[in-house]
């Protein structure tokens, strides 16, 4: 059932009007609610938005992006009332949650009702839910009527997109039309956390912290396979390798004399090189090609320009890349879990 688009068709955001009145907001919308897909930025990432009602709609998402069909997807809405069709009832923790953070980039999983399809769920008894804090993604669903499950709008294993342009290089001529409403914000995905259990769990981290959910929770458990390699990652967006440039990715953890000893070993097997630090360090380190996610003193910098720069290490031509690590404290936490997934494991430490 994939349609070949002969061209998708990038609408712009009219930054002078209302979004009410803005007709490519109404033609996305439009789209949306007639089973067509649509990319659409949020807060976090650009969304790959399809009806979440309709089964033809949620295929489309699956084969546009080549994601597995077992690979459950978050579901957008607009307003709150929306969710006495997607849940069968709501738990006390989850309504915490909703006013501390929604709107905003946290993903609450709830108990289902009959009326969602298992294409969504993946097949579980649970719904990932959130509500975009992004006015155009809040203006696209309540054009379309419909919830909207949004998946990250990137071919499946790539880096997220942060941009239109990024949608347009991975999705161009698989779907109908991108919204571009300039880059994100946080740049990584959202929190989400499990609700139906008797002590929330985070099962991906993301643009809420893990202690900003204790402050309204009090406890707050962390999936085991965030932590461990044994265990099947139950979250959405996590089940497979994710986030990954085309090189070949190792994180280096350890001092900047012990990444240059990694980088001449490459070397001398005539391997070309390709380093991505900090600022504050980019004049230390000697590689075929050096770029920088951003400040080492600003995490959430990192955060929102994480994707990109992955996207742009694409470009150095490098064999095999290295990376630099962060403390998994507050938005590092969800840094180093995309880059480990990025690195496909692959992590290197000084003893």
């Amino acid at each position: 059932m994939f349609v070949d688009y002969k061209q998708t068709e990038v609408l712009v955001v009219d930054k002078w009007i209302s979004l009410e009145e803005d007709e490519n907001i109404q033609k996305a919308g439009m789209w949306i609610s007639c089973g067509e897909v649509v990319a659409l930025p949020t807060e976090t990432v650009y969304g790959l938005g399809g009806n979440a009602n309709s089964e033809e709609a949620i295929e489309k998402i699956f084969l546009a992006k080549g994601r597995p069909s077992d690979n459950p997807l978050i579901v957008h809405i607009s307003e709150r009332k929306q969710l006495s069709e997607l849940v069968s009832h709501i738990p006390l923790i989850a309504e915490k949650f909703m006013n501390a953070f929604w709107p905003g980039p946290l993903t609450l999983i709830l108990p289902k009702t009959e009326q969602v399809s298992e294409k969504v769920t993946g097949g579980l008894s649970t719904v990932a839910v959130r509500m975009p804090d992004h006015p155009v993604a809040q203006a696209v669903i309540k054009a379309a009527g419909v919830p909207v499950a949004a998946p990250s709008a990137n071919r499946s294993g790539r880096p997220s997109p942060t941009t239109a342009e990024h949608v347009r290089h991975d999705l161009d001529g698989r779907i109908a039309g991108i919204i571009d409403g300039g880059p994100t914000g946080y740049g990584l995905e959202s929190t989400v956390v499990d609700c139906t259990r008797d002590v929330p769990m985070i099962l991906r981290p993301g643009g809420v912290t893990r202690e900003e959910l204790e402050e309204v929770a009090g406890v707050v458990e962390v999936d085991p396979a965030l932590i461990s390699d044994n265990e099947v990652p139950r979250s959405p967006g996590l089940k497979y390798r994710h986030y990954a440039p085309d090189a070949p990715l190792t994180l280096v953890e350890g001092s900047t004399a012990f990444l240059q000893e990694k980088i001449k070993e490459v070397e001398e097997e005539g391997l070309k090189t390709g380093v991505i630090t900090v600022d504050e360090l980019i004049q230390e380190i000697h590689a075929d090609h050096v770029i920088s996610y951003g400040s080492n003193d600003d995490i959430k910098e990192v955060a929102a320009k994480l994707y990109d720069t992955l996207r742009r290490a694409d470009k150095l031509e490098a064999d095999v890349l290295f990376s630099v690590t962060f403390p998994k404290e507050g938005v590092g936490a969800a840094v180093m879990n995309r880059l480990e997934k990025a690195a496909g494991g692959r992590i290197i430490k000084e003893e």
